[in-house]
């Protein structure tokens, strides 16, 4: 009877261990992104609170603020997710889910559509310019 409990228990064992493999990839411009935002020359974001939150500011240190997209827990208690975001000590400014729906998401794949498009191009789409990936072409 143990030895069956033991057996049971090391098989449900390796199945939550390989369940935990899964990993899922979201990058920015999707909706299931959450984390740092480069604003660069988009229009203002919307913000959830006018003022940025700093946790435990470095004393002389003075940090260029952050833009992050993070769930609403996270931005009502930061105190405690801050440092997912390597962000604790950093003026951080929580834009909002609609702006960055709306707004950001859209012309962040817009313009990081075409480098894409470039990227995934093969050595048979080269013409001859020596981005053939090591193949020499003389």
């Amino acid at each position: 009877m143990k030895r069956g409990l033991i057996a049971l228990a090391g098989l449900l064992a390796a199945a939550c261990s390989h369940a935990a493999d899964v990993g899922v990839s979201v990058t920015v411009g999707q909706p299931g992104f959450y984390g740092r935002l480069d604003i660069g020359s988009f229009p203002q974001p919307q913000l959830v609170y006018p003022q940025p939150v700093v946790i435990a500011p470095a004393r002389g240190v003075v940090h260029q603020p952050v833009y992050l997209r993070v769930p609403p827990g996270h931005a009502r208690d930061w105190r405690r997710h801050c440092h997912k975001y390597d962000a604790c000590g950093r003026p951080a400014y929580f834009v909002q889910d609609r702006w960055y729906n709306d707004v950001y998401a859209p012309r962040y794949r817009e313009r990081h559509r075409d480098r894409g498009e470039r990227h995934n191009r093969g050595p048979e789409r080269d013409h001859g310019r020596g981005h053939g990936r090591g193949h020499d072409r003389n």
